[in-house]
């Protein structure tokens, strides 16, 4: 479906105001999404109700991904959502 402006009588600003309001509503639900944020290990640490030092603890065993910006530790909320949702075998293991 196309959509056709017509640009008649309009003064500067009117139009750059439509533009505006075009790109905002195209482009905030790429910028809002839940998959593009991160978490700190402190909110991650109080989203599960443990100690921070837990958060630690999983990362150094693999079971939350993470990534380093400077000195601080990321999670990515996506691989968050996705490690609670894995459901890991409690059989003995050799």
């Amino acid at each position: 479906m196309k959509t056709i402006f017509q640009v008649e009588e309009l003064t500067k600003q009117e139009l750059l105001g439509h533009i505006d309001a075009l790109f905002e509503k195209r482009l905030s639900p790429l910028f809002s999404t839940k998959e593009n944020t991160k978490l700190s290990i402190k909110e991650a640490a109080e989203e599960l109700g443990v100690a921070k030092l837990t958060i630690h603890n999983y990362i150094k065993k693999g079971i939350l991904p993470a990534f380093k910006i400077g000195r601080r530790v990321f999670i990515k909320r996506q691989d968050f959502d996705v490690a609670l949702s894995e459901v890991k075998s409690l059989k003995y293991r050799r």
